[in-house]
Order: structure tokens, then C-alpha cells, then sequence
């Protein structure tokens, strides 16, 4: 399967498959419905988890390296993958979770967690090391300093690799300009298009940074690129892709070294035809994730509406409370992000298109109650409520026959959010 990294720029240029979706998500819901896309477009299936996600403290999914990769192949082997259509990928690696401390321990905690991941069975690891440390001293590190520290990660990556009595195997994403993830749009804010010449400049610095640490047979390996073709959402808005803004960069992938091609992040929310033409003008590596769990998270509490409305359920989950207590008990992951009045706040948390409640699906006490909310829900809910309250899935869950079957229905919802993804990355003729 690493094949389709080693040639996913070559194949796309003679036109034969238009691009790859990585789904950036470790909810077991979000991976099965995109899972169940893989096997239907007979593609492979390329899951990446951040750093923040999974760690060796285990992230705020719980899940080290090897338990994450564990999880993801046997969700994959239980829907019938095979495990050379599975690709497991490390997202924003670096620094980043640790920039408030040093940078000597921030990088050794780093170097720690790309070994890892290598160990665990990652094949696609980005390598994000523009975040300034605690004593950087600087809000923005020069690009000779993030390619430098990328190339240490590179090299602990190549050790345990060899160590492990491997050869190659690992691909490599590089760029300076990664935007924040989860999304960075701000209110007033234009989202800038990555300049030609900054990223061949950063291309070469990175290039001679790899040399220093004697990682040629690496830089060969280096399939991504991140740059911004300038899209990007936040609380209310998103930033759509507009191919006149970004026609200069698109120009200069062919000039691209090697296999690297371009990786775009924040690409949530983006319309149908925004994603075509983000394929069509070679931005290919197309990554997801917040608008994923966000559609997961809204027919949740459709749901958990059908559910204070039936008679007779006895153990009602209270999934929408459980989430609020569980957000207010721990705010670490929202209070820095979300502004405004203690009302606009509120909505925020919950309707968010940053979506920073996914952290929180994780814990035991939302995971008991999206079980219980299945459990209860499993009987015929009246077709009137899902035409009136999810038109969108209406026609498929009448055509599916899923009416009774809440599991298939939150699938059905992430799998409509992924498809677009994927048939912008079809083949041109398909």
C-alpha cells in the first residue's frame, strides 16, 4: 500500500486517479463510516492521528501509538480491509503539544513520540516544527530553524526504522506554513496564498537540512508539501478555495521535487465543486477531520431530541447535558478558543465548525451515553421527524431501511460529510 504514496503524484499527473483523502479523526464511528467508503471506491484507507490526539501519554483519545494503531486495523480487519489498503499517518508531529516548554524538552518528548509511531507501524509522518518553544524567544521561527528541526525528527524516525531491521517504508510531509490546526479563521481575517517563491526557498532549506543529517534516501521519501492554497474555516465562517487566488502556486507543482506533491489542511467545509477544482489545480493530499465529527455530533443530538420525545424510555442518555458537564468540568480544550458572552459561549461549545467538542467524545461518560442513546433508539423512529429533522438523510435511511438503526444512521451522516473528499479524488473519468 505505500505504493500509493510513492506514486500518488505521478499517477495524478498522468491522470488516473485525481488525489487521496486522509481522515484526521480517532472516533471509532467517523473510521468505520470512512472505512465503509474505502471499500466501496476499492481505495485506500488513510487515517492520521495529531499529536494532541495520540501520544505516549496516551493524547486525549487515550490511545499511545501502538493502541491507535491496534484500534485502526481491527475496526479495518472487522469491515473487511485488508491491511496493505490501510495507512496509518502521524499529524502535525512535532514540538507543538509541548511548546510551552523548553525547546530541548519539547523536541526530546517529539523525538519520543516519532520513534513511537515508526515502532507502532505509521508509514506517513509530518513533521511540524514551526511552532516556537517556551524560550524560542520569537512568535515565528525562521524557516532554516523549523527545517532543521524537522530533519532531527526525520533522523530519529530513519533510526527506529533501521533499528527495526527495516528499509524505507516511510513517507515524509514537510512546509512551514501549516495552519492552525482545527481551524484558524478569525473574524475580518483574509487567509493568505502560499508565495512561490517563500516555498522554494523553504523547499531548499529543508532540502540542505535533510543533507546535514545524511538523509538523502529520506528526502526522496518526502510525499507532502503543506501549503495554503488559501482556504480555511473557524467558528461560523469558512473560507472557500478560489483557483484565480491560487493559480500561481498550482502552477509550480510540476516543478515539485521528486514525489513531493501538495498537502492542504483545513479543507473542511469546502462546497463539491471546491474540492473538484482544489484536485483539478493539484492540491491532492486532501486532509479532513473537524467536519467529520461535526456532522457525527449534530445527528447525535438529533437524535438525543427523537429520544426525549418517545414514550417509554426509561434510561434516557441526557447526551447533550453530558456533553455540557463534561465540557464545563474540563475546559482546557475550548476555553482558550471560544469568545463572547457566557450565552454565545455556550453555543459555541456545542455548534462550533471548529468542533473542539470532539475532544470530549473520548471520555467514559459521553462514550456511555451516545451506547445508551443507541440502545434507546433502537425501535422505528417516525419517518415524519426524520423528514422534518434530517432532510438531508431522509431519502437514504427510507431507501436503507435503517429507520431502526441509529449506528447505521450516524455512519450514513459522516459518510455523506466524506463523499464529496472522495469523488473530487476519483479518477477524472469517474
Amino acid at each position: 500500500m505505500p505504493n500509493w504514496l510513492s506514486a500518488l503524484k505521478y499517477n495524478h499527473q498522468k491522470g488516473e486517479i485525481g488525489g487521496l483523502v486522509s481522515v484526521c479523526s480517532a472516533h471509532p464511528l467517523v473510521l468505520q463510516a470512512a472505512m465503509q467508503i474505502s471499500l466501496a471506491y476499492d481505495r485506500p484507507f488513510l487515517v492520521e492521528a495529531t499529536g494532541a490526539q495520540v501520544n505516549q501519554f496516551g493524547g486525549y483519545s487515550g490511545m499511545t501509538p501502538v493502541r491507535f494503531a491496534g484500534f485502526v486495523k481491527n475496526l479495518a480487519s472487522s469491515l473487511g480491509l485488508s491491511p496493505e489498503q490501510v495507512i496509518i499517518g502521524a499529524d502535525h508531529l512535532g514540538p507543538q503539544i509541548w511548546k510551552k516548554n523548553p525547546r530541548k524538552t519539547a523536541m526530546q518528548k517529539a523525538e519520543e513520540l516519532v520513534r513511537q509511531c515508526v515502532a507502532a507501524g505509521f508509514e506517513k509522518i509530518h513533521l511540524d516544527t514551526a511552532a516556537p518553544c517556551l524560550d524560542d524567544g520569537v512568535s515565528a521561527l525562521p524557516v532554516e530553524v523549523v527545517a532543521r528541526r524537522a530533519a532531527r525528527l526525520c533522523k530519529a524516525a530513519e533510526d527506529m526504522n533501521a533499528g527495526m531491521g527495516r528499509s524505507g517504508g516511510l513517507f515524509y510531509v514537510i512546509g512551514n506554513e501549516v495552519p492552525v490546526p482545527g481551524g484558524g479563521l478569525e473574524k475580518g481575517m483574509t487567509v493568505p496564498v502560499t508565495d512561490p517563491d517563500k516555498m522554494r526557498f523553504s523547499i531548499e532549506q529543508y532540502k540542505m537540512a535533510f543533507q546535514r543529517f545524511s538523509l538523502d534516501s529520506a528526502w526522496s521519501r518526502v510525499v507532502g508539501l503543506v501549503v495554503q492554497p488559501g482556504v480555511d474555516f473557524g467558528d461560523h465562517a469558512v473560507t472557500g478555495y478560489d483557483a484565480g487566488k491560487a493559480s500561481s502556486l498550482s502552477a509550480c507543482h510540476a516543478d515539485l521535487p521528486g514525489i513531493m506533491t501538495y498537502e492542504i489542511h483545513a479543507t473542511d467545509y469546502q462546497t463539491p465543486t471546491a474540492l473538484k477544482e482544489m484536485v483539478r489545480d493539484h492540491f491532492i493530499l486532501l486532509k479532513t477531520g473537524p467536519c467529520l465529527t461535526f456532522a457525527l455530533r449534530k445527528v447525535l443530538y438529533t437524535l438525543a431530541g427523537f429520544e426525549s420525545d418517545l414514550p417509554e424510555v426509561p434510561l434516557p442518555s441526557n447526551l447533550i447535558q453530558v456533553m455540557e458537564n463534561l465540557m464545563m468540568a474540563n475546559p482546557v480544550h475550548w476555553q482558550a478558543h471560544y469568545r463572547g458572552s457566557p450565552k454565545e459561549v455556550k453555543h459555541l461549545r456545542h455548534f462550533s465548525l471548529r468542533d473542539r467538542i470532539r475532544y470530549y467524545w473520548p471520555l467514559p461518560e459521553a462514550v456511555f451515553a451516545v451506547n445508551r442513546l443507541i440502545q434507546n433508539l433502537h425501535r422505528p423512529i417516525p419517518e415524519s421527524w426524520v423528514k422534518h429533522h434530517l432532510p438531508n438523510l431522509h431519502s437514504d435511511i427510507e431507501e436503507q431501511g435503517i429507520l431502526a438503526d441509529p449506528d447505521a444512521i450516524l455512519k450514513l451522516a459522516v459518510r455523506k460529510e466524506l463523499a464529496p473528499y472522495w469523488k473530487a479524488c476519483l479518477a477524472p473519468s469517474l
